[in-house]
């Protein structure tokens, strides 16, 4: 971890000692995890003690219509599960521990989806997402049970998609920090033109890290592709973290601290 350091002068009978203090900084980065439609938070517990074990604060949460509020799932928006996000965020981002210029965002599905979008509202440092979903912009405040029923999303998946006409992908095209993208190889539902899609938005990223998971299907259903996944985050935080401590000065991406 990087320390600041100052020169101070120790009084002596003669006169003084030149020295200098090395001190820790007292601020460390935050990591922010954004589980799947149909997911908890449970599923990345793993990866953030992992996370944490690098010197961070982790934080998972359940977005609204799932696990405790399930019920809620039928009727519940993109507006109101990014506003979960948001209130996650500033949660993170109000720990007295956390480097506010220092924060990652990692989600998969439909929660690096709204990840995305996040980046265009809040300071997002380190961006990580698997198998990231689209959708089509219309319909922002039906449910989101509603947006398969009213949008061909199948049809919409397997072309490639300007970053103009999508506004996960406008975030993307804007996003000026540094990204871990990451595939399934036999993903069901989010198919290689999606993934092309957000590849080619991520033209100003400082950084971009793209892995495709051998045989992998969309859920990470068998434990090695799930050992494999939590072995891309752990390492591509670590290297992004040590990156910072060894001396990098950059500053979070996009919006500033309000």
């Amino acid at each position: 971890m990087t320390a600041d350091r100052y020169r101070v002068q120790i009084p002596i009978e003669t006169g003084h000692l030149d020295a200098t203090i090395l001190a820790p900084k007292t601020t460390v980065p935050g990591v922010l995890f954004v589980h799947g439609w149909g997911g908890n938070q449970d599923q990345y517990l793993e990866r953030a003690r992992q996370a944490a074990a690098l010197g961070c604060v982790c934080l998972t949460f359940d977005l609204t219509g799932h696990a405790r509020t399930r019920s809620e799932q039928e009727t519940v928006t993109r507006e109101t599960n990014l506003n979960d996000l948001l209130a996650a965020y500033d949660t993170l981002a109000k720990h007295p521990l956390i480097d506010r210029n220092s924060i990652a965002v990692i989600g998969s599905s439909y929660g690096g989806y709204l990840a995305s979008i996040l980046t265009s509202l809040r300071p997002v440092r380190w961006l990580g997402m698997r198998v990231p979903a689209l959708y089509l912009d219309e319909g922002w405040n039906i449910p989101k049970r509603a947006l398969h029923v009213k949008h061909d999303i199948v049809a919409y998946r397997k072309r490639i998609v300007a970053s103009g006409e999508n506004r996960a992908l406008r975030a993307a095209a804007a996003f000026k920090g540094d990204v871990l993208l990451v595939e399934s190889e036999r993903d069901q539902f989010v198919p290689h033109t999606v993934i092309a899609s957000y590849l080619q938005a991520f033209l100003s990223a400082h950084s971009l890290t793209y892995r495709i998971i051998d045989g992998a299907d969309h859920g990470l259903s068998d434990e090695g592709s799930q050992r494999a996944y939590t072995a891309l985050v752990v390492t591509w935080l670590g290297e992004m973290i040590g990156g910072l401590r060894a001396g990098s000065r950059g500053e979070a991406a996009n919006p500033p601290i309000r």
